[in-house]
């Protein structure tokens, strides 16, 4: 398919990631660097970017389901690879045989490990989480000893390796924030504790983009980057994009479906909370929430059109929305551009996150499959795929 004719488009610019990579990996020189490409790649496309990753420098990919872990083994990656998010009954036993390490945070899920190592016949590689302060998944302190010793015990058997201890800061995005210093004193003492039990990971890690950015002294032997190799600040408190070194690597745009003139008090989209103030143009935008644009970005979605910078005017609907351009003009088929890098003028991921009360790790990741990824200017190590694909 002609890309010109596509409604619509998340152009995904490769070399933008591979520099982010390169950016992120040059803050922390001492540690080793995985690209978190959960939810298939943050929006972006799980496969392109975690090559992408790989050829600037990632030694690991991390995902949250182990599904995800499996796609990337599927599509020929063989490097360092963790799923860390887990249910009871879950496919312990195809992650042991795929080399994918799986996170254990709590004696449950350690005996369900075991088993599976048991049946694949070979070592699971296990790393242990602590719940330092977030207050999600990871063993609690008070149980951790236990856990611990337990894992040194499986060990003896032959039947795990526990590869790594790891846990998650809350407020990293928020420099300062007294819940960072208190998360990293609980995680040296579970380290210390690990290591009463005669537990030697190979990788200790608690930081995500912002703690890589911001806590040189908490970077240990791994850092996890998830938002900032897409180019998207984890918050305003850390910087912008430009700030931190970072590009954006998703543009998305679409293609006006209609342009019409109407006169003043004409009432625009579901509910008519927008009525025109006077004789004008209405542009249709062929995005909507069923695409991932946000329904409450009704009335405060930023847009560039023709040069400028605009507002959805009303609701948006499942499949379109509408833009008031004055006294400008556009014609059907010209671009309309939701958010990008900004060179251009455009709004930003950021921008919209403002704009709706949200941050930008929602809007990039909640852009759906009706939406094609268009690669540019590279594809990665992965089979060639339609370029009107989602590049799943």
């Amino acid at each position: 398919m002609n890309e010109r004719a596509l409604r619509a488009r998340a152009t995904i610019d490769l070399d933008a990631l591979r520099s982010n990579v390169r950016a992120l990996k040059a803050r922390a020189p001492r540690a080793q660097l995985m690209a978190v490409v959960k939810s298939d790649g943050y929006g972006h496309g799980a496969l392109q970017c975690a090559a992408a990753a790989r050829e600037a420098g990632a030694e690991w990919l991390g995902t949250a389901l182990p599904e995800e872990a499996f796609a990337l083994r599927e599509a020929g990656d063989t490097g360092r690879l963790m799923a860390w998010l887990w249910t009871p009954g879950g496919p312990w036993r195809k992650a042991v045989l795929l080399d994918i390490d799986v996170s254990v945070s709590g004696l449950w899920a350690l005996h369900e490990v075991r088993h599976a190592a048991h049946a694949a016949g070979r070592r699971a590689r296990v790393q242990l989480k602590i719940d330092t302060g977030l207050g999600r998944n990871g063993c609690p302190p008070a149980e951790w000893a236990e856990l611990t010793e337990a894992a040194r015990a499986a060990e003896a058997e032959g039947l795990i390796e526990v590869t790594g201890v790891w846990s998650h800061f809350a407020c990293a995005d928020e420099p300062g924030h007294p819940s960072i210093a208190a998360q990293l004193a609980v995680f040296r003492d579970a380290l210390a504790t690990a290591e009463a039990a005669g537990l030697a990971p190979e990788v200790r890690h608690i930081c995500n983009t912002p703690g890589l950015l911001t806590l040189p002294d908490a970077h240990f032997d791994l850092v996890r980057a998830g938002i900032g190799i897409y180019g998207v600040s984890p918050s305003p408190e850390v910087g912008t994009p430009a700030d931190l070194g970072l590009r954006p690597v998703m543009t998305l745009s679409a293609a006006l479906a209609s342009v019409k003139h109407v006169p003043g008090g004409h009432g625009v989209s579901y509910g008519h909370h927008y009525t025109t103030p006077g004789d004008t143009t209405l542009a249709l935008v062929p995005l909507g929430y069923a695409d991932g644009i946000p329904r409450h970005a009704s009335g405060t979605g930023p847009v560039l059109i023709a040069g400028k910078r605009r507002t959805i005017a009303g609701r948006v609907a499942m499949d379109q929305f509408v833009v008031d351009l004055g006294g400008d003009t556009a014609s059907v088929g010209d671009e309309a551009v939701l958010f990008g890098p900004g060179d251009r003028g455009e709004p930003t991921a950021e921008d919209w996150a403002q704009a709706i009360g949200t941050i930008g790790y929602e809007i990039v990741t909640r852009i759906g499959s009706r939406v094609p990824r268009v690669y540019v200017p590279g594809r990665g190590n992965v089979p060639e795929q339609d370029g009107t694909g989602d590049g799943t």
